[in-house]
């Protein structure tokens, strides 16, 4: 082949010029070299100096004694050293170990669990809860009050909050016990999420789920976007007017949510959910509210149908299903 060919002349006219006059391409010319065959390695002699194999085992057999099998050779050939024994030199203790294959890391190391992203749907209020805790800052430095809050994935509705001096497991599972009380949750019924933190991963809140018949589940360690529906309403409450930069009493914080949580429930026209408030939604309403939407936008494009350009509006559609870490597309498996 020609490109053969050019490997050949190459070495005695230079690879541009053999190209040249052989009428082939540079890439062509450096793809065949590449493919060409390499010779074997010669295998490398053996060292006069070399230790012989009664020394490699001699070597070993200290190596592996069990006052030093826990030792680094480093140690070892030291302590050797100091009492007067010399056997090689540390790199080729190293050598020697490595060879044998005992060269990792040998102590007892800790093996991380794998977990798996959790996958949630919700397609009606009470389905699924998120709760999470955020810190408020306090009058003083390295103050805070702690707000517990627990949220209605399909419908954001939150069913129930908590300010307090600290975080708890105790009062965690009180307000998780009154929250499903006060919602009628049915065993069997609801799944709870959350984080990993103390009081979510806590023995007496997973007790109670469990007397209560609730799912738990939590995020992967380090995985912010495992929880996103109660970092959103963080954020709608941290950004909200009027939120101040700290807090100089516990009642001047409870103050603020008793008046924050009514509004975000019944006011706060949500974009998630169609811009429907989450009490509309969480309560059986949103038919009713977008058939009155409906309605009121016909009403509009009759009167003026040149200023809907493309179509007729139509209000957004109602949520059917709100998901923590949709499935992705599966790749079928082939043999």
């Amino acid at each position: 082949m020609l490109s053969q060919a050019v490997v050949a002349l190459a070495p005695l006219t230079g690879t541009a010029a053999a190209c040249q006059a052989l009428g082939v391409a540079r890439p062509s010319y450096y793809r065949a070299r590449q493919l060409t065959p390499k010779a074997e390695p010669k295998p490398r002699p053996t060292p006069s100096r070399a230790l012989d194999e009664t020394e490699r085992q001699a070597v070993l057999a200290v190596l592996h004694s069990e006052r030093f099998c826990d030792v680094a050779p480093a140690e070892v050939y030291a302590t050797l050293l100091d009492e007067g024994t010399y056997l090689c030199s540390e790199r080729s203790m190293y050598r020697l170990l490595a060879a044998e294959g005992e060269t990792r890391e040998r102590r007892a190391q800790l093996v991380h669990p794998s977990y798996h992203k959790p996958e949630l749907l919700a397609e009606a209020p009470n389905q699924l809860w998120s709760w999470d805790i955020t810190k408020l800052l306090g009058p003083a430095k390295w103050t805070y009050f702690y707000l517990y809050v627990i949220l209605d994935v399909f419908s954001r509705y939150v069913v129930g909050w908590m300010v307090a001096h600290r975080e708890s497991a105790d009062l965690a599972q009180r307000l998780i016990e009154e929250t499903a009380a006060k919602q009628q949750i049915a065993p069997g019924q609801l799944t709870l999420h959350a984080d990993r933190g103390t009081s979510m991963t806590s023995k007496p809140v997973a007790f109670l789920l469990a007397d209560l018949g609730i799912t738990k589940t939590h995020s992967r360690p380090h995985v912010s976007n495992d929880n996103p529906y109660s970092e959103s309403q963080f954020k709608t409450l941290k950004y909200r007017p009027g939120f101040p930069d700290r807090f100089l009493s516990m009642e001047e914080a409870r103050s603020f949510c008793a008046a924050f949580f009514p509004w975000y429930n019944t006011e706060h026209h949500h974009s998630g959910i169609g811009l429907l408030t989450p009490e509309t939604l969480h309560t059986g309403q949103a038919a009713t509210f977008h058939r009155v939407r409906s309605e009121t936008l016909a009403v509009a494009y009759a009167l003026h149908p040149e200023r809907f350009v493309h179509q007729a509006p139509a209000p957004p559609p109602l949520p059917t299903a709100a998901w923590i870490n949709p499935p992705g597309p599966r790749q079928e498996v082939t043999h």
